[in-house]
């Protein structure tokens, strides 16, 4: 049994039926039920945060509208069961538009409809529950909470690597788009090392002038070139005894390669200008957003470093195959900017979160993180609503083809766009992209395509 109660607002005007659906949901002792006659009532309860709320759509002091609305508005994680006297399609529509969770018709299967819908409900609170636990699991484990948050498999998998990196003074070599997080695992790794104590040494290879890159790895000595006015330690020296964190290293110049292959087989490096060599014991890190093997091939990155930075790999997954992440990472985004601002926190509407899911992210982490800003900033109300999530600024759609992904993905995608710019009206998307509604249909039913 959860510690959390499951708590349930029966909300009806008709006493008689009130009391049947509250003996009927009161067979699963695990419910805690309270029943409400009028939404004034139910509201100014609110505050209890139920996690399931049955609305009798037809009430004496506000419609069914009306009251879906203000539920969302003040718990946007309470589910809503709208039950109705008449059958409405337009209206039962409109309403599981705006956030309701299902809509029952009064008949003889309506009770056994109810159990099964609060029944879901709770089964997926309870895995919302799961993986919150698995969250703090996982750091207590690790011990990397402050660093990566993540609770989805593909990254259970890259915590897993990193706490064996961790333990050894083997070479990393950590590979993902740009955006993913590549420092922060490097960090990770390192503060949770033996070398915790002792340098962590950043330097972004890319960032570097040519001319430049080897006195900066190196260090060099007075006179070893216009402009050296005196003895300079490169950032090999700075990290000795700690990690070094190459980032980028694929931009590394092939005339450089050679001396980091000395670097690494013989722990010892020469300073620019001096035929002396000064022994460091570091730890080295590197990050690419390139394919090293294929840069291989080319005879643009040397056989012998591959395979002796390879060493450990760790491959970063891109933001869009990392599922519920997203929402704790954009939970803790907002937290965060809220913080630093002295901002109150703002929960996501079920709107906002579901627009927040349907994104591929080419900027993956860091294109969250400015969304969740911006929408911090934008918000009227207490809750961050749909309209607030700003994709547009950051769908950058030359790098629609960037990621390598299944023709099925793309076409997922596509079809995505298109229920998203016309309001969800399958028949016209349909129309617009000449395939089959029934092809929308069953790719919606699948859950490879959002419709609300």
């Amino acid at each position: 049994m959860n510690e959390t109660p499951f708590k349930i607002f029966i909300l009806d005007d008709d006493v008689w039926y009130g009391e049947l659906l509250e003996y009927h949901l009161s067979l699963n002792p695990d419910y805690e039920l309270k029943k409400f006659h009028s939404a004034k009532d139910c509201l100014s309860q609110m505050h209890q945060r139920p996690n399931v709320v049955t609305l009798d759509y037809s009430l004496p002091d506000k419609n069914g509208a009306e009251v879906l609305q203000k539920i969302k508005e003040q718990n946007p994680d309470t589910q809503v069961v709208v039950i109705s006297g008449q059958e409405d399609v337009a209206t039962a529509v409109d309403l599981l538009k705006n956030g309701a969770y299902d809509y029952l018709v009064k008949d003889e299967d309506t009770l056994e409809r109810l159990w099964n819908a609060v029944n879901k409900i709770r089964e997926n609170f309870s895995l919302r529950q799961e993986i919150t636990q698995l969250r703090e699991e996982i750091g207590h484990k690790y011990d990397f909470g402050n660093f990566i948050i993540g609770n989805s498999d593909v990254m259970k998998g890259v915590f897993s690597m990193m706490d064996k990196a961790a333990k050894t003074n083997i070479t990393v070599s950590i590979m993902g788009e740009t955006g993913t997080g590549k420092e922060l695992v490097a960090k990770a790794i390192h503060y949770n090392s033996p070398r915790k104590k002792m340098p962590y040494v950043a330097v972004n290879v890319a960032a570097i002038p040519r001319e430049l890159i080897e006195s900066e790895l190196f260090g060099h000595e007075k006179g070893a070139f216009t402009g050296a006015v005196s003895r300079r330690l490169g950032k090999f020296e700075e990290a000795n005894k700690g990690t070094i964190f190459l980032d980028e290293i694929g931009e590394l110049d092939i005339s450089l390669q050679a001396k980091l292959l000395r670097v690494l087989q013989e722990k010892e490096i020469s300073r620019v200008g001096s035929n002396t060599v000064v022994p460091v014991d570091v730890r080295i890190i590197v990050a690419t957003h390139k394919n090293l093997a294929e840069e291989v091939k080319k005879g643009a990155f040397r056989e012998d470093l591959y395979y002796r930075l390879l060493g450990l790999p760790i491959n970063l997954p891109p933001l869009r195959d990392r599922g519920g992440d997203i929402l704790v990472l954009a939970k803790s985004f907002m937290d965060a900017f809220a913080k630093e601002n002295g901002m109150a926190k703002k929960p996501f509407s079920a709107g906002a979160q579901e627009k927040l899911l349907s994104h591929s992210y080419p900027g993956n982490v860091r294109e969250l993180k400015a969304i969740v800003e911006l929408a911090a900033v934008l918000a009227e109300g207490d809750v961050i609503q749909g309209d607030d999530i700003n994709l547009s600024a950051n769908n950058v759609e030359k790098d629609f083809l960037t990621p390598e992904r299944t023709l099925k993905a793309y076409t997922a995608d596509i079809i995505q766009h298109y229920l998203n710019k016309y309001d969800h009206n399958v028949l016209l998307v349909a129309d617009k992209l000449g395939i089959g509604k029934s092809t929308i249909y069953r790719m919606i039913q699948n859950k490879e395509l959002t419709n609300s």
